[in-house]
């Protein structure tokens, strides 16, 4: 089986399962192929939790679930020492923590307290963690799925601005549609008949291999700048609009320029391309950009949304033409 041909077969499996949700599938897939953190908010029961189980069922890897509580201590995620015994002698021995998984949904992270979550930085951004002065280096397949539920706010610790930059995308899910919906209903009659079989899993393999076919994926220096001229009007809005000034409070960091190149080749090469377009760019920017926008308290006031300052920021820069892109290529 080819690289190509795993990935189309993982997608295909998780849709099976996954009704009407395709947009956050290819998200966790795109995450996958670009070894980066997946943030996925959504109001409860619209299969937040299922998604990363349907990927992690799908794959060769160890999927560790943390269901994160106020009361959770950062021994309980990232392991500990303890001290043993054995013939007469005394010893440490280190027994890892949840952490260490390939696919590790962290499941309603922003219930975490603040030390839980400065806990989870070395693990999200070097892949590794260090106890009592030990570093333990994390599986070479590992990624963090995190679930946010939007509208709860008794019990939970908003995320920081650092944590929430170690997620490369924060992506949303909605409701589906009716006929998603109905269709859903009867695959739940079904299952309560029927025993899903066990299906051969996908090679890590051929996850490194898919991944590393996308990253030759062709970024013209055009489109290159263009990627680093958006992140520079959430930096300096008022270079181009009056109205940015007021709604913009903090831009994106750089990790949003490498996220936003990388992620458009990704998308590229799942789209059967072999150069990044305006359109990958596009397709993946709010993703990317919605965690890392900081809003003013006039734009809160007006309710603005992240979503819609992204919007603004794509009218304020010109697209290169494909005619530049293509006479840069030859």
């Amino acid at each position: 089986m080819t690289a190509r041909a795993a990935i189309d077969l993982l997608r295909e499996r998780m849709n099976e399962v996954i009704i009407g949700q395709e947009h956050v599938i290819d998200r966790l897939i795109l995450g996958l192929l670009a070894d980066g953190n997946v943030l996925v908010e959504g109001l409860p029961g619209l299969a937040k939790t299922q998604s990363v189980k349907a990927l992690a069922r799908n794959i060769e890897s160890k999927f560790s679930r943390i269901q994160f509580t106020p009361d959770l201590s950062p021994t309980e995620v990232l392991g500990s020492e303890r001290l043993l015994e054995s013939d007469g002698k005394s010893s440490y021995k280190f027994f890892p923590g949840p952490i260490f998984g390939n696919i590790v949904l962290a499941d309603e992270i922003n219930r975490a307290p603040s030390q839980v979550q400065a806990a989870m930085l070395e693990a999200m951004e070097e892949r590794q963690v260090t106890i009592v002065g030990k570093t333990y280096k994390l599986p070479e397949l590992f990624m963090v799925m995190a679930t946010q539920n939007p509208i709860e706010e008794e019990g939970t610790f908003p995320l920081s601005e650092a944590q929430k930059d170690r997620f490369l995308m924060h992506v949303k899910i909605d409701y589906v549609n009716m006929p998603s919906e109905f269709k859903m209903m009867k695959m739940a009659e079904e299952q309560r008949y029927n025993k899903p079989q066990e299906q051969s899993k996908i090679s890590q393999a051929l996850i490194f291999a898919a991944r590393k076919e996308a990253s030759s994926v062709t970024l013209s220096d055009d489109l290159g700048k263009y990627i680093v001229e958006l992140v520079f009007v959430t930096r300096y809005p008022l270079r181009y609009s009056h109205q940015l000034e007021v709604i913009i409070e903090r831009g994106v960091s750089p990790r949003a320029t490498l996220a936003l190149s990388h992620c458009a080749q990704i998308h590229a090469w799942l789209e059967g391309r072999d150069a990044v377009t305006v359109h990958d760019i596009h397709a993946i920017v709010h993703d990317v950009f919605r965690h890392r926008i900081t809003l003013t308290e006039h734009a809160l006031f007006n309710h603005k949304t992240n979503d819609e300052v992204i919007d603004l920021v794509l009218g304020l820069v010109k697209v290169p033409s494909p005619s530049d892109i293509k006479e840069e290529s030859k």
